[in-house]
């Protein structure tokens, strides 16, 4: 039972970082865009352009939640809005209470240690990046040759 689930992790992750940065870009989206109810607490509205925080977290959300569903630069976006999300929790959220369950961040904890957990595990399967070349950190025989040229000189 352990290899089949082993077999399947990769799978399974990219499912996870799929459904989880797309409910992200959707927070963003209703924040900017006013869809789908819009952003919390304006009745259907947006929040207001270049405000601080929340028209900047919605940006982050909008983008780095597209980029982790597609499974682009995964742990760089990632990384950005695992601590979008801290900052989230413990700017607005724990100054109300100190548990998750008391001041309405719990969102706020799942989206950040969800995030934080793509870091380190990366895109699972079914991501861009997996289709994108890769470079490699090789040198050709040429290089070496050209700097003690240079250094001859």
């Amino acid at each position: 039972m352990s290899a089949r689930l082993n077999a399947a992790q990769p799978y399974a992750l990219g499912l996870f970082r799929g459904v989880v940065g797309l409910l992200f870009a959707v927070h963003g989206a209703a924040s900017l865009f006013g869809v789908l109810g819009g952003a919390v607490g304006t009745q259907g509205g947006t929040v207001p352009a270049g405000s601080w925080p929340g028209w900047y977290a919605a940006v982050i959300q909008l983008v780095a939640g597209a980029l982790v569903l597609l499974g682009l630069g995964t742990r760089g976006a990632a990384l950005i809005a695992s601590g979008s999300m801290a900052y989230a929790y413990f700017d607005v959220h724990q100054q109300n209470a100190f548990w998750p369950i008391q001041n309405g961040g719990e969102l706020s904890v799942l989206f950040c240690w969800s995030f934080f957990l793509l870091v380190f595990t990366g895109s699972g399967a079914f991501a861009t990046e997996d289709l994108l070349p890769r470079r490699t950190a090789t040198t050709t025989a040429t290089e070496p040759a050209a700097e003690e040229a240079a250094v001859a000189a």
